[in-house]
């Protein structure tokens, strides 16, 4: 099997999965429980807490696990909105964000609150003065990726925050860092909230973070038992929170040195897919490495999906979570109806192969000049 579809999902290491493993079978208390194994387990959930925030140099309590990013998206928005409805209902997103926050923004108007849209500019970066004409005093929130999902655009959160602090002090600042941890060096000081997954990381599905600094005062979403989390009642899911403690150990590792790895092979696709007639490269000055966006001019995405799937192949359209709708993204960047319903993306991983890159290469140009040419016929 070739896989490239990493920014979909990762597979979990083995690591992560003997940490799991171990902290569901010797841990099995509650960490709510007073008795000896809920005091186990609840020690065992702080050092897992203890080594996250000591990673990001954070503190214990600005950590709140969730079932995905999703969910701490919508505990940034959400919560944001509904704690700061009477200073503001105006909040700024960017056309470049993962399409859960397109949705909980369609639901914040629905309740009253305006959502303004910054402009990018040709190559994806945030248009700093469009951004500054944008905040006005009843601006509560500004929400932007530190990584595209679907052209891999790295955007300055430092400066970004600067730029809000300067036009208002009192609006908050919340990324989406999903597709940026384990790829590229984050900093959560650049930010007032951010949002990541640990299955982007090698890490199991279905729990994720939520960071959140102390002085920022959000509405919990969900109410119910537990003393673990104001913001996240009920029991702390131990061997989960234990995996994704390590799966960022380890995700935050030799970052350098992966992604000159990662680069070269980078390079390669891009090369060599560019040649091919009838595709456009979507990538800019801007994008990391380990995403690649093309739009194919005569052949269907999910037809050269599937043709390549019985080769063991596997890539993907846009984004998981919007795939076959037509890409925002690169309708933000290039204003091309058609080149946005067209796109493909491969993401690669520090532990994809040379012989991978090849393999992948050789069948690609094989299947779609194939498919090229039927369509020619046509």
């Amino acid at each position: 099997m070739i896989y490239l579809d990493y920014s979909a999902t990762t597979p979990v290491s083995y690591d992560v999965l003997e940490s799991y493993l171990k902290a569901t079978k010797d841990f099995i208390g509650n960490p709510n429980s007073l008795h000896s194994l809920g005091i186990k387990s609840r020690t065992l959930m702080n050092s897992a807490i203890k080594q996250i925030s000591d990673l990001f140099n954070v503190l214990d309590s600005e950590i709140t696990f969730t079932s995905g990013a999703t969910e701490s998206n919508n505990m940034a928005l959400v919560g944001t909105c509904l704690a700061n409805m009477k200073t503001g209902n105006h909040i700024i997103v960017s056309k470049l964000e993962h399409p859960s926050i397109y949705k909980i923004c369609e639901y914040l108007t629905t309740i009253g609150f305006e959502v303004s849209y910054v402009e990018n500019d040709q190559d994806g970066l945030i248009d700093f003065e469009d951004l500054r004409k944008k905040i006005r005093p009843e601006t509560i929130l500004v929400s932007i990726c530190a990584v595209n999902s679907e052209v891999g655009i790295r955007q300055p959160l430092k400066m970004i925050r600067q730029i809000i602090r300067k036009e208002n002090p009192q609006t908050l600042f919340h990324s989406d860092m999903t597709q940026a941890i384990g790829k590229i060096s984050v900093n959560l000081h650049d930010v007032d909230m951010a949002s990541m997954s640990a299955h982007k990381i090698f890490g199991p599905k279905g729990i994720g973070l939520f960071y959140k600094n102390s002085r920022v005062k959000i509405i919990p979403l969900i109410h119910g038992s537990g003393k673990s989390n104001e913001l996240k009642p009920g029991t702390p899911p131990l061997p989960l929170i234990v995996a994704f403690s390590k799966a960022l150990r380890m995700a935050l590792m030799d970052l350098d040195k992966r992604e000159a790895f990662v680069r070269r092979l980078s390079d390669k696709i891009l090369s060599e897919i560019s040649k091919l007639d009838g595709i456009i490269c979507n990538q800019t000055k801007y994008s990391i490495p380990y995403i690649l966006n093309f739009s194919l001019q005569k052949v269907r995405p999910e037809t050269l999906i599937h043709a390549l799937e019985e080769f063991d192949i596997y890539i993907g359209t846009n984004t998981a979570c919007a795939s076959g709708d037509i890409s925002t993204s690169i309708l933000a960047l290039y204003n091309d109806r058609r080149r946005a319903q067209s796109t493909i993306r491969i993401s690669i991983s520090y532990i994809t192969t040379s012989d991978e890159v090849n393999r992948f290469l050789t069948y690609f140009k094989t299947v779609y000049t194939k498919l090229n040419h039927l369509m020619d016929e046509k």
